[in-house]
């Protein structure tokens, strides 16, 4: 009975965070074409809103990653662990949303100097060449990231974890992508350092956990996994 309610809960919970993360994602959607609605700015707008959003999200994925590969994440019954890789799952899934999101307005915006070549390929784009570039292989390195972990079963261990790792590489280009592409940066700068602090602070307290028994019981898991 008491497995049949932690069931129940940890689906609920996915259902409720699902749920939240899609009412305020409307939301916000919503409340930004209410607000440029006939502006010429509205792609940009909307691009850069987008691109914003995927980086807050992103951060929260980086984070997530580092609490569930905590070396004291076995001392902590609920919620289970498939619970937590589900929820790291589902945020991965709104991170990249939100990145074709970005990507796609700001390639369709004929003013905003990017294009299809622009996004895809490095310093392909006439604005800020340098800067979108940064956010361009941050995100290949992440669809990379993602990629390696949804093939877990199919690759050695000893080769999808360290690619997998590229997250935290990720997140680095993407904050210098954030800070030196935005025309906004001085209006985001607390967003910038509150998250950079933020990502350094918990890769500090995951890694600084670890003991030699740690590293070993770490790599008997990923062996499991990857049967």
């Amino acid at each position: 009975m008491i497995a049949i309610l932690r069931r129940v809960l940890r689906n609920v919970a996915v259902v409720g965070f699902v749920t939240a993360s899609g009412t305020v994602t409307g939301f916000l959607l919503g409340d930004v074409s209410r607000r440029v609605s006939g502006n010429r700015m509205a792609p940009w707008i909307i691009g850069r809103a987008s691109g914003v959003a995927a980086y807050v999200m992103l951060v929260a994925l980086v984070l997530l990653g580092l609490v569930l590969s905590h070396p004291g994440r076995a001392r902590v019954s609920w919620p289970s662990s498939a619970t937590r890789i589900r929820l790291h799952v589902t945020l991965a899934v709104f991170t990249l949303a939100f990145v074709v999101l970005h990507v796609v307005v700001l390639v369709t915006d004929r003013y905003a100097g990017v294009g299809v070549w622009g996004a895809l390929a490095p310093m392909g784009a006439s604005y800020r060449p340098i800067p979108v570039t940064l956010g361009v292989i941050g995100m290949w390195s992440g669809v990379l990231a993602g990629m390696t972990a949804a093939s877990a079963h199919l690759i050695p261990v000893r080769v999808w974890w360290p690619l997998h790792k590229m997250a935290i590489g990720s997140l680095v280009l993407v904050w210098l992508h954030g800070v030196t592409a935005g025309s906004d940066t001085s209006a985001l700068r607390l967003v910038y350092l509150a998250t950079g602090v933020a990502v350094v602070l918990v890769a500090f307290w995951r890694y600084a956990a670890r003991t030699p028994r740690d590293v070993a019981a770490e790599r008997a898991a990923q062996l499991e996994h990857a049967r």
